[in-house]
């Protein structure tokens, strides 16, 4: 035969999953970034920002393992220890995590601008909303809490203690899809500020939207932000948006408020036969 005949969806876009920590609360993805500075420094190895801040997105005991991983970070534990770091350090290290994020995380836990009128208009369109996130059940519990409070709160929640392997497997989306009831898997976007992040709506087969500003590749609180300069604010911006492009998002905004242009240039696509 000359021609192949394929099937392709061409309906409306029916769920969104997004991330928590950086995508719809803690403006600058904060209280992660400096407890693995903390728990490194307990055991008298110092981290930088930008170290911890690498892998983040990840479940947490193996963001501690990638971290101990990193060359730097082994160099300067060997100049401590006399050896390198092990499994069993790992283990110890986000035994002490635990505690102490949770302890932080109420603190952090205020809704991104923009997130409750996007979720309005999300429902508007006949949309659900899954979730899923790095943290653990116990420790999204707390942003859950919190962001119901303010007017936030999604269909379903997965954490990363909730499937076999975090991200960048695509676990978390694909079993926020069945939780949701949603199919086919082109017809959901997955949103988010990190790079695992964005690793698993692409590997579940889904639209990804990257979040440049708010999140972990900028890193700042939202006062902060907006001390910059216009310049300043630029050269983050493109940065970030150059990161989150480079791991295959097919869209990258400033936040979780400018997503919805994006949502209606997807539904244009998939009404012209194209897939993720």
């Amino acid at each position: 035969m000359t021609f192949r005949y394929q099937r392709s969806y061409r309906g409306k876009l029916k769920a969104v999953i997004v991330d928590w920590a950086g995508t719809v609360v803690d403006f600058g993805s904060l209280a992660p970034a400096a407890v693995f500075v903390e728990v490194f420094r307990r055991q008298g190895v110092e981290l930088t920002i930008d170290e911890a801040r690498g892998p983040m997105g990840m479940h947490k005991r193996t963001h501690i393992q990638v971290l101990t991983e990193l060359d730097s970070v082994r160099a300067r534990w060997k100049a401590k220890h006399h050896r390198l770091p092990t499994d069993a350090d790992v283990d110890a290290m986000y035994k002490e995590f635990i505690p102490l994020q949770l302890e932080s995380l109420a603190d952090y836990s205020a809704l991104i601008p923009g997130t409750k009128e996007t979720a309005a208009a999300l429902r508007k369109r006949g949309m659900k909303i899954g979730s899923t996130t790095g943290y653990n059940a116990e420790m999204v519990a707390i942003n859950q809490r919190d962001a119901k409070k303010q007017g936030f709160e999604p269909d379903c929640t997965i954490s990363a203690s909730d499937v076999p392997l975090g991200r960048p497997s695509p676990f978390m989306a694909q079993l926020a899809m069945i939780k949701l009831g949603v199919w086919p898997v082109e017809a959901c976007v997955k949103i988010d500020d990190t790079r695992p992040g964005i690793d698993e709506g692409l590997n579940a087969g889904m639209w990804t939207i990257g979040v440049a500003v708010s999140g972990n590749e900028v890193g700042l609180s939202l006062k902060d932000w907006e001390k910059l300069s216009a310049a300043e604010q630029a050269r983050l911006r493109d940065g970030a948006s150059s990161r989150l492009y480079q791991s295959g998002a097919h869209y990258v905004v400033d936040s979780i408020a400018d997503i919805l242009p994006c949502l209606d240039d997807i539904e244009a696509r998939l009404a012209r036969g194209e897939r993720p």
